[in-house]
């Protein structure tokens, strides 16, 4: 699970790395990102790539346990797999998936209780982009989610999944490509050499987010 990430760069900056055009009424800023929070989401639109402010995690109605009467959706911000029901009718279409510009994904390390942030990021490129799969909701108005895969051998002494990270040639392949080339992302893993790790002593408790209703 990646419930955490950073984009330290500016809208402007993240445009520029990814040839979009920023819309008038973006309102995500640099900085931590969180479940249920906003972010910055590349996309295509009409053949030209726009960054766009979007909540992070597709709304997944709930229900209490006590009163069995609807309460506020839960934000599911990772694509484990594909073909599950939530994303299945979502992936084969090429105008439903995104790149989600980050400069470092985190995960927590340590004994419970007492977990730190581990970040990760790619060297020699300070921004850079996950898949992701993006939807109008009724309930958050945009929102996007980021697909998983198996960890390679540099995240794995902190965790066993990471994000699906692209190559700059992979871009229009994620975005445009058939189901086919969409599926054969989720069993890649990026290379070892290309990602740092830095650890930390910073806290991994979690920065409240106000979820929207």
């Amino acid at each position: 699970m990646c419930n955490l990430y950073t984009t330290k760069a500016s809208a402007a900056e993240v445009a520029s790395a990814f040839g979009a055009r920023m819309q008038t009424n973006f309102n995500a800023g640099e900085g931590e990102v969180y479940p249920g929070g906003i972010g910055m989401v590349v996309r295509e639109q009409e053949g030209k790539r726009i960054l766009q402010s979007m909540t992070w995690g597709f709304p997944l109605a709930m229900k209490s346990k006590v009163t069995g009467q609807p309460i506020k959706p839960k934000p599911v911000n990772n694509i484990a797999d594909l073909t599950s029901f939530m994303w299945r009718f979502v992936a084969p279409r090429p105008e439903q998936r995104c790149i989600i510009p980050l400069t470092g994904f985190c995960e927590a390390e340590g004994e419970k209780g007492a977990k730190t942030r581990t970040w990760f990021g790619i060297h020699d490129r300070p921004i850079f982009a996950w898949a992701g799969l993006w939807k109008d909701s009724a309930e958050w108005g945009p929102v996007y989610s980021g697909l998983m895969t198996d960890c390679n051998e540099a995240v794995r002494p902190v965790h066993d999944r990471m994000p699906v990270l692209l190559h700059e040639e992979d871009l229009d392949l994620w975005l445009r490509g058939s189901l086919e080339d969409v599926m054969s992302f989720q069993g890649r893993c990026f290379p070892d050499e290309l990602i740092r790790m830095e650890r930390t002593s910073d806290s991994w408790l979690r920065k409240k987010v106000d979820i929207p209703a």
